[in-house]
């Protein structure tokens, strides 16, 4: 059974991992991605950490697409990319703003040959603003947005980068669903529109929910953040290290019981959820040195026992052969024909009745060239001519 995007296709300019991220996730899901990409290729291409020939990077972020190579600059591949923008139902990029424009791949030219083609614009700091063209990676926007400060927890120390690209990873899902959500209006009202995202936007909303509270209310205000505790939520024990969380009076009683100290519940300092946020620092350091006293597996079963969220703290290469992931079935292992096998999270939604899948490995770059091109009406020989004229690059 096909994926339940089985049927659209979607024109991929995108490069790096934002753009690419997101329509592997609409690949998984059964799209048709074309990957159009340059002579000298994605730069994820480029990298480190590789075999084959193959960047862990670039297979990490491109299964389940087709790549052929255009020469943008040459009039002969921009009609090839116009042709092939015709049959697809979007069109995506993640140009600095202007850069499509310039290139002649700007939304007005795609839609003058795709009137109802969903056109998506991906960028740092979005089309608006006294950052519009500034280059973004993912530590600016970090730093910009105010995540470096909510990871370091105080506005008073020194600020913390997340150590994974959330910015660019959270903007790919964002686009995905975004993506999907445009494709759902054009079946509605037939018509196609412009889908706008930048990683800034994002990464502001994402925070919103838990991490702007003192933002909110407006006139409210702090001049300074209130600090968070310097203490994090990861224990060790005897043996290793855990997690475990208490938001509600149940959850406190029940690690109060789990570990053996019944005169916390009579500790004025921790009555009420509100009072034990604002004693934080004691509760969580009277936790840790209770947790000390067994080890990580004694403590689990206690707490789960007790209805305590918890959970072991397991180091990358321990969480890919725990059993609970293999239960899951999260990861999943093919042979790629050139990077060997390869293991990958799977598509993380899972279809009860039209599943994601793996269906094709990352491409070499420009494989699919010739075939994508004899599917949209090039013959053999003015797919040479095409060659000839450097519509694929010397």
């Amino acid at each position: 059974m096909p994926g339940p995007l089985h049927g659209y296709r979607i024109v991929d300019l995108t490069s790096n991992v934002a753009g690419p991220l997101a329509t592997q996730i609409l690949g998984d899901q059964g799209a048709d991605i074309i990957k159009v990409e340059a002579p000298d290729g994605d730069s994820t291409r480029h990298g480190a950490n590789r075999r084959g020939g193959f960047t862990a990077s670039f297979v990490s972020n491109n299964r389940n697409k087709r790549s052929i190579v255009l020469n943008l600059k040459e009039p002969a591949a921009l009609d090839v990319l116009k042709r092939l923008a015709a049959t697809a139902d979007v069109f995506t990029q993640n140009y600095r703003p202007g850069v499509a424009d310039r290139l002649g791949v700007g939304e007005d030219a795609i839609r003058a040959v795709k009137p109802d083609i969903v056109y998506v614009s991906t960028s740092g700091f979005g089309e608006k603003g006294p950052y519009a063209q500034a280059p973004a990676y993912d530590p600016v926007i970090q730093g910009f947005s105010g995540l470096a400060t909510v990871q370091a927890g105080s506005d008073e120390v020194r600020p913390r980068l997340v150590r994974t690209i959330l910015p660019d990873k959270l903007t790919a899902i964002t686009a995905s669903q975004a993506i999907t959500a445009a494709l759902l209006a054009r079946e509605r009202t037939g018509e196609g529109q412009h889908v706008r995202l930048a990683m800034l936007e994002a990464v502001v909303a994402f925070l919103w929910p838990s991490d702007m509270a003192q933002q909110t209310f407006v006139g409210n205000e702090p001049v300074r953040q209130e600090a968070a505790s310097a203490i994090d939520l990861i224990y060790e024990t005897s043996d290793g290290y855990i997690t475990a969380a208490v938001v509600t009076d149940r959850q406190w009683q029940g690690l109060v019981r789990a570990v053996e100290k019944p005169e916390w519940l009579e500790d004025e300092r921790f009555k009420t959820p509100a009072l034990r946020h604002q004693n934080i620092d004691a509760r969580l350091q009277m936790t840790q040195e209770a947790l000390l006293g067994r080890t990580s597996a004694e403590w689990l079963d206690r707490l789960t026992k007790a209805d305590v969220p918890c959970g072991p703290v397991l180091t990358r290469s321990e969480m890919i052969r725990h059993p609970h992931i293999a239960a899951l079935g999260l990861l999943e292992e093919y042979d790629h024909p050139q990077a060997g096998r390869l293991r990958q999270a799977r598509n993380a939604a899972r279809f009860s009745g039209t599943p994601a899948s793996i269906r094709l490995p990352a491409p070499e770059l420009g494989e699919h060239t010739e075939a994508v091109l004899g599917e949209i009406g090039y013959s053999a020989g003015q797919i040479a001519d095409l060659r000839a004229a450097g519509a694929f690059g010397t």
